[in-house]
Formats: C-alpha cells, structure tokens, sequence
C-alpha cells in the first residue's frame, strides 16, 4: 500500500508523525510507504481564490501507477485527482472516490468550483467504478450531478477507539484554563470556518446568558480565516470573560476537552458526517448539532439534540440539556453504544476492503 499527498494540509502531519524517512518526499509510518509531494499555491485572482498543484506528482504517478490494483482518491476538486484520475483511465486501472462531503457549491470559490466541475469533476466522478458517500444525503448528492445509484455506497467515517480506552482525568482540562467547577463547559472543537456556524453559535450564547450565569463558552481549532472575525464577534456581543479561544487540541489536550465538557456544539451551515461527534460520543459528552448536519436525524433523541440553523432554538437546546443532567448522562452514555457498535475502524475497514474487491472484479469482468 502506498499513499501519494502534498505539503498543503495533510502531508505536513505526515511528515511530523512519521518515523522513517527514506527519501527526500518518501517516508515510511506505520509500514505504508508515503510520497509527500511539495505543492505550490496559486492564486486565481479570476476567481478570488487558490488551488495547491504538485508539479513532481505527474511524473511520478504516470511511472508508478500501474504498479497498482485500486486506487483511491480522497476529497474531489484537487490537483492530484486531475492527475491520478487521468492516468488511472488512461490505463484500465479502477478508482474509488470520496469526496468528504465537498461536493457542493458552498461559501467561496463558486465560479471556480464550477470551472473545476466542467474541466474536469464529471470525468473523474464518471470514470469512478465506485464512488463512497457518507452518508445518504450525500449520496444524493453524488446523484443530483448524474452518477447512477447502483455505482454509490454508503461507507460512514469512523474513528480509532483505541484513542478512547484510557479516558483522561477529569478536571484536567478545567484545571489548566482555571475554570471552576461549578462552570458548564459549552465545547466547539473543529476549524475555525465561516461555514461551522460560529456566529450562530456566538449569539445564541449570548442569550444563554441572560438566563444562565454559570457557563463558558470553549472554542478550539485551528484557523481557517475566521479567528479573527469571531473574536470581534464576541467583543461586539460584550461575552469575552465568558469566551475561552485555547487554539488547536490534540491528543490528551483534546480528549480532556472533550471529557470535561458538559456539553459538544457543532452548529454548522453544511456538515457531512463531522468526526468530531464520534469523538464527543466516545468520551460520553452529548451533542448538539443543526438539522443541516448530515447525521443529524442519528443524533436528535438519542446522543442529544439536532436543531434548525436558529439562534433561539440553538439557546433552547442549551437550556435543556445543561438543566438536566440525568439527560446528559443518558445521552453520554448512548453516545458511548453508538460509537462501539457502529463507527469502529474495523467495522468501516472490512466495508472499504469489500469495495475495492468488487472494483478489481468489474476490472476481471470487463477484460474477459
């Protein structure tokens, strides 16, 4: 097994993480072999946006790749699926593709998500032989951009549980913020994105507030453009002794977060099938989340609550859960079930394994 990145996002952690290096842009972790190819931004100002390409990638992917039975190609409109998806048809081999929900015309970028989707999404989702959605939202998706039904699974995203097995101490968390006990913690752990609601989120808590004292808003993640705006937002809102910006978490940081927190907020504009929630889940914190998230009908009822994209029902859904506690241990400890049971890296494993051996038996089928 091998996997081709770049620099841009992925491939920085990557190099961080891994424990031999065989080459310049060649490392080994975890015995996969890893090329990390170095990207070059450039900025369309047509479009008032960016695209990473890897020129060296298109060498070396036309040498290598027939020295593979399956491919697959992670996110969609990216430089690298250009190029891998051109020279995997060129050569009969089969692909799977996954978008992680970045398929639709979103926020920013729409004029050039469109010129990407003429020049050449269609081809790479056409010459797909299989294609993994997430969820069945977004496989409706994939079929309102013409893919046929029979070519789509439904494959959900999942998380190493192995992570979870020695839950952190609690207080921890509180401990290193000096937050007091007697504090419900409210946690938002993702990127910091226009698009995860953030603003929403802000003023509903600012309404919490005049009905509840004895709360602290935790925003956590790296930033993705909107640090900046959030914090003027919660400077206009007049809310920062009650606002805690920690920056990213990882590892043991972001496990105590997620265990001292009362409750997980995910208020987003789009959502796919968010890990994020998995993780809350796993550590037994309850979760809100909007209707507008594509697992939002698993949550609602069962690990916590799914609200319209509203500010007042987002304050009511704070209201309810931090009010009674028997709900959120109950929500807590479903959320734990539903993890174990469902969203483990075995169970979603054995599914991928299973595509990729119908891909190279439509590939037999087709060369007898």
């Amino acid at each position: 097994m091998s996997i081709y990145t770049t620099d841009a996002f992925a491939g920085q952690r990557i190099s961080r993480h891994a424990r031999s290096k065989i080459g310049d842009d060649v490392v080994y972790m975890d015995g996969i072999k890893i090329y990390e190819f170095k990207s070059l931004k450039i900025i369309a100002s047509t479009f008032h946006a960016h695209l990473y390409i890897s020129p060296a990638m298109i060498s070396i992917v036309r040498k290598n790749i027939c020295m593979f039975d399956v491919i697959h190609l992670h996110e969609y409109r990216t430089f690298q699926n250009i190029i891998v998806g051109y020279y995997a048809r060129k050569k009969g081999i089969p692909y799977v593709i996954q978008a992680h929900g970045s398929l639709p015309l979103l926020m920013a970028n729409q004029r050039q998500k469109m010129l990407f989707d003429m020049l050449w999404g269609r081809r790479l989702l056409e010459g797909a032989t299989k294609i993994v959605a997430s969820t069945l939202v977004e496989a409706q998706q994939y079929q309102s951009m013409g893919i046929k039904k029979e070519k789509i699974v439904v494959v959900p995203n999942a998380i190493d549980l192995s992570d979870f097995q020695e839950p952190p101490l609690k207080g921890s968390f509180r401990a290193k913020h000096n937050l007091q006990p007697k504090d419900k913690i409210i946690l938002f752990l993702a990127r910091i994105h226009k698009i995860k609601g953030l603003d929403l989120l802000a003023e509903a808590f600012a309404e919490l507030l005049h009905e509840k004292d004895d709360v602290i808003l935790v925003i956590a993640g790296p930033d993705f453009g909107y640090l900046d705006c959030m914090k003027r937002i919660v400077h206009k809102l007049g809310i920062e002794d009650k606002v805690l910006f920690t920056g990213p978490l990882y590892g043991s940081d972001k496990l105590e977060a997620f265990a001292d927190a009362d409750v997980y907020v995910l208020p987003s504009i789009y959502e796919t099938f968010p890990v994020s929630v998995l993780e809350a889940c796993a550590c037994g914190t309850p979760v809100i989340v909007t209707d507008r998230c594509g697992i939002a009908n698993m949550i609602d009822g069962q690990v916590g609550y799914a609200v319209p994209f509203d500010k007042d029902r987002l304050k009511a859904a704070f209201v309810m859960m931090l009010n009674d506690e028997k709900k959120r241990a109950k929500f807590g400890e479903q959320g734990r079930l539903l993890v174990h049971e469902r969203f483990t890296w075995s169970k979603v494993a054995n599914q991928m394994e299973n595509i990729y051996s119908s891909c190279l038996q439509s590939t037999k089928s087709l060369h007898r």
